[in-house]
């Protein structure tokens, strides 16, 4: 394969702007299908932003921390469903990268490659000759329903189950999906359920959950690269921040759009631009994005700075890592709640965005990676002296 030319984050944020009509024009589309649309699919795929975390050696663009959280804002102010999509596929890509070289060669073999899934462990494995059998049923994959892959994970039976989960890459061919994904926020992102039934899982596509902690890369290219050294949970904050600054300016940005013209029913201002309590409220707001979006940013700097000078990451550093996606999703959802309160009453109509937005940063904040509440309590305890109550670091 020829060197991949690497697009800068300007010309990747470009690429995602342009696609920001199309996604607002195929919105109510995304909700009532609970799926994304071919033709959104098409766009991603030819602007090449699902390269961006795919490694450079088959095509992929390798793309820094700070691409991450502008390309997938940028997405956000267009459909909140299909940034979330993109960002699971960003860190996924990028997960499959830590798998032995000859995986990588079957996974990437697809331009274009969306790999999906959790580290959930809800099904069963057994060992057998050259691999696994699993089964069970596996919630949330979100993105799974334009995928080619699946990280899997399951508890072994028998001794192995001493050891721990693992965790397979499986075709989503080889899976079933079930049509569950009947939710208020994030309906776009097909996150169905999935099942598998004695599903064969050769070894080399198998490794223990623990290894994704401490010895995560399997591969012998990718693990000479600072950018696969970083912990698994804090490239999951550079990929998963972006789409809550995004949605809270698309949110802003849809308030001031409906503004001109505009009274305060049942009070005498005639525009609802000249009024106090619109003044506090789109500042607030303002302020708030703008908080959180220099947190995200900063901390994408870090990740790039420590990842240059290769340097480990302690376990405060990997705390930090997570209050600042929960502290993140806790401005935009005050942001977008103060913004969707001073839309008024025909706000509520199904061609306004903000109440879709509203219920997507909502969904986003009580995902259990991202939920504000437990990662704050999280780096109390820290700050306390005490040891985290989590493996998920």
């Amino acid at each position: 394969m020829g060197r991949t030319t690497i697009p800068t984050r300007r010309e990747l944020v470009g690429r995602a702007a342009e696609l920001v009509p199309l996604l607002r024009e195929r919105s109510l589309w995304i909700d009532e299908h609970r799926r994304l649309p071919e033709d959104v699919i098409d766009a991603l795929e030819e602007s090449g932003i699902l390269r961006m975390q795919a490694p450079v050696q088959y095509g992929g663009y390798e793309s820094d921390p700070a691409t991450l959280v502008d390309v997938h804002a940028e997405l956000a102010r267009g459909n909140a469903s299909a940034a979330f999509c993109v960002s699971v596929w960003s860190l996924l890509n990028w997960m499959a990268g830590l798998w032995p070289d000859e995986v990588q060669d079957e996974v990437f073999a697809r331009p274009n490659v969306r790999v999906c899934g959790t580290l959930a462990a809800s099904g069963t494995a057994v060992r057998v000759p050259g691999g696994w059998r699993m089964s069970g049923s596996w919630r949330f994959n979100s993105g799974v329903l334009h995928s080619q892959w699946k990280v899997t994970a399951a508890v072994p039976e028998g001794p192995e189950g001493a050891n721990g989960p693992i965790t397979a890459l499986v075709p989503t061919s080889e899976l079933e999906f079930v049509d569950d994904w009947h939710t208020f926020g994030l309906p776009g992102s097909g996150s169905v359920t999935t099942v598998a039934r004695d599903v064969f899982v050769p070894d080399e596509r198998v490794i223990a959950t623990a290894d994704f902690f401490t010895d995560q890369c399997k591969s012998k290219i990718n693990a000479a690269k600072p950018a696969y050294q970083v912990p698994m949970l804090v490239t999951s904050t550079a990929a998963t921040g972006g789409q809550l600054i995004g949605s809270a300016k698309y949110a802003l940005e849809t308030l001031l759009e409906r503004m001109p013209g505009r009274s305060i029913t049942y009070t005498d201002y005639r525009s609802q631009a000249e009024a106090p309590v619109t003044h506090l409220q789109v500042g607030e707001a303002a302020l708030l994005i703008e908080e959180a979006e220099a947190r995200m940013h900063a901390f994408a700097d870090l990740i790039s700075a420590k990842s240059a000078a290769e340097e480990p990451w302690t376990q405060d550093e990997r705390v930090r890592s997570r209050v600042q996606l929960g502290r993140t999703a806790q401005l935009a959802k005050q942001a977008v709640d103060i913004v969707a309160m001073a839309g008024g009453g025909s706000s509520i109509y199904r061609d306004v965005p903000l109440p879709r937005i509203q219920r997507d940063v909502h969904a986003v904040a009580i995902h259990a990676l991202t939920n504000p509440a437990t990662t704050i309590e999280l780096y109390g305890r820290m700050l306390c002296g005490l040891e985290p109550n989590t493996q998920y670091l």
